[in-house]
């Protein structure tokens, strides 16, 4: 079992970055691999970018690719997401998520565990 709590949300302008955090409870995280997704209002949730357990193997979505980046710090229990370069269409509830077999998932549905959300709002 794993809780994750996510930080770093907020209102910039396009163009703009922001570094989200998910910090995770546990001992067990360095064994998770870990995932950034997000849900824009009035659609589903999309994968964003993930990271495996040991932070060696990362993924990402073709439309955030150059843009973001994920890792990970297994000491401190957290993984990030740099966002640069900020679009309006990036505005969304952006989720950490857990995956119990270390390896990275790039279908939501796969995640074992998420966090509460964090609002990223992406204004012009």
């Amino acid at each position: 079992q794993v809780a994750l709590v996510e930080s770093g949300g907020g209102l910039v302008q396009a163009g703009g970055s922001l570094r989200l955090s998910c910090a995770a409870s546990g001992r067990t995280f360095s064994s998770y691999a870990m995932g950034w997704v997000r849900q824009a209002p009035g659609k589903e949730r999309d994968f964003v970018a993930g990271i495996n357990w040991s932070g060696g193997t990362t993924y990402y979505a073709a439309s955030v690719k150059g843009r973001f980046t994920i890792a990970r710090d297994n000491a401190k229990n957290t993984v990030y997401l740099q966002m640069n370069s900020l679009k309006l269409e990036d505005t969304a509830v952006y989720y950490c998520a857990a995956d119990r077999t270390g390896r990275v998932r790039t279908t939501p549905g796969d995640y074992d565990y998420w966090g509460q959300g964090t609002q990223v709002t992406v204004s012009s």
